[in-house]
């Protein structure tokens, strides 16, 4: 099963990505800004997500994808981490969070971390 430790080392490998703790949980930051939080006494993260796909991941998936009351009005989605199926797919949720934290300079220095499916 996928663990914190998990999370924290694929985030870091992450180019400009730094952690900072802040509401008391461990936040991840590509220049500055945050991509992913482990909320949740670290058993789940929380990540970007566009609010017109969130209904319909959660509608999807309601066993690994939800939104946090508090962040409704916000474009962020959790998944709790034992629902995760393996490594390749929490790169894949944290890569994709991290694109849409990114400034351009670092899409355009690390194409490899393009949008999926290009």
């Amino acid at each position: 099963m996928l663990d914190a430790e998990d999370v924290r080392r694929i985030c870091l490998a992450l180019p400009d990505t730094t952690e900072k703790i802040a509401w008391s949980m461990p936040t991840f930051r590509v220049a500055g800004k945050m991509f992913a939080t482990l909320p949740e006494d670290e058993t789940s993260i929380a990540v970007r997500c566009p609010k017109e796909e969130r209904a319909e991941l959660v509608l999807a998936e309601p066993g690994k994808f939800w939104i946090a009351g508090h962040e409704a009005q916000f474009a962020w989605v959790r998944a709790r981490l034992s629902a995760i199926e393996d490594e390749d797919e929490l790169r894949a949720i944290l890569a994709d969070s991290w694109r849409q934290a990114a400034p351009s300079r670092l899409l355009d220095a690390y194409p490899e971390l393009g949008v999926p499916g290009e």
